[in-house]
């Protein structure tokens, strides 16, 4: 998938049916001169629900149709015959994808399993035919409800995925180039900052047959918290992650300093990010010697495990997939 493809944001219009109106039908057959109101109650009005479909990875499929509206509530007639009810509309989704009222800001839902349902705007009530109405004082009512209306809302869909690891680094600090090197996702690489603007998704082949999902966020900057660069666009990516893989390249200034910089990053966004497990993993470790590694190992964070792996010369990445396994599984 490309780039352009992966789209993980996006507002739509959504309006739910109107129910159908309540029949004021009198009942009027040879021999049965007042057979009284016998008018059936209006349909309901289609819902517009949004369904998770382990299907898609993205939101794509919705860029170029933003507004559904469901079907009307068919009317009520006689011999108390309700009216059908009016088609539902679904919008499939990825799992992991979170609903929001695009004017409010409130959370409508969140979809996380496939097949899972939400229902964004009810379809409007059928109105009840003129049999409900008849009493001892009203032998014949000649009149029925309306349907009520249905509902309108704008949404919010944010796609935040759902991986057992997501990598985190600085741009350029080799996360691409890892992810293509253990699954056989394709990003873009080059050597210069922020060639990823999209995350990325690959399948890690594991021994047995088994596997975890791994995740290229793009790379954050500091500032990130507050939105700078790519932002919270793909810091809520890391909110679902089991695992977070911190990269840091083995030529950097500080790799503690570096690794502490993006830890707050994650802090300031989300302080819950600090709970999940966490490796670091020192990158383009083909730069260095036995006696370098020695050195950089005594000033590195003491909280935290830690791994010099090469995606160039393939150095410790089946040590890293056993790490990787063993915290997921932990």
């Amino acid at each position: 998938m490309t780039e352009g493809n992966f789209v993980d944001y996006i507002k739509i219009y959504v309006k739910s049916g109107h129910g159908g109106k309540g029949s004021a039908h009198l009942r009027r057959e040879k021999y049965v001169p007042k057979g009284g109101p016998d008018g059936g109650d209006g349909g309901r009005g289609g819902h517009v629900i949004v369904r998770g479909n382990k299907n898609y990875w993205t939101l794509y499929h919705l860029k170029f149709k933003q507004h559904f509206r469901a079907e009307k509530g068919g009317d009520g007639s006689k011999n108390r015959s309700t009216g059908k009810d009016g088609q539902d509309i679904y919008i499939d989704v990825p799992l992991g994808t979170v609903i929001k009222d695009t004017d409010t800001g409130e959370k409508i839902g969140e979809v996380t399993e496939d097949g899972q349902e939400i229902i964004v705007v009810k379809g409007g009530k059928g109105g009840k035919g003129n049999w409900h109405f008849k009493s001892a004082t009203n032998q014949t009512p000649r009149y029925a409800q309306p349907g009520l209306p249905g509902e309108e809302r704008n949404i919010t869909l944010e796609l935040k995925l759902l991986a057992d690891v997501g990598l985190v680094g600085f741009p350029n600090a080799g996360k691409s180039t890892l992810l293509s090197k253990l699954t056989a996702a394709k990003p873009k690489i080059a050597d210069y900052p922020f060639t990823t603007l999209k995350p990325n998704l690959g399948i890690v082949s594991y021994r047995d047959g088994r596997s975890f999902v791994m995740a290229d966020i793009p790379g954050i900057i500091e500032g990130a918290a507050e939105g700078k660069g790519l932002g919270h666009y793909f810091l809520r990516h890391i909110e679902r992650n089991s695992v977070l893989l911190f990269v840091v390249p083995a030529d950097a200034d500080d790799i503690k300093n570096e690794y502490e910089t993006l830890l707050n990053e994650l802090r300031k966004y989300n302080p819950e990010l600090l709970d999940k497990k966490r490796i670091l993993s020192i990158s383009k470790s083909d730069l260095l010697d036995d006696e370098l590694m020695k050195e950089i190992e005594k000033d590195l964070p003491e909280d935290i495990p830690h791994i010099f792996i090469s995606s160039y010369t393939g150095l410790n990445l089946d040590k890293l997939k056993d790490m990787l396994w063993k915290e997921l599984n932990s």
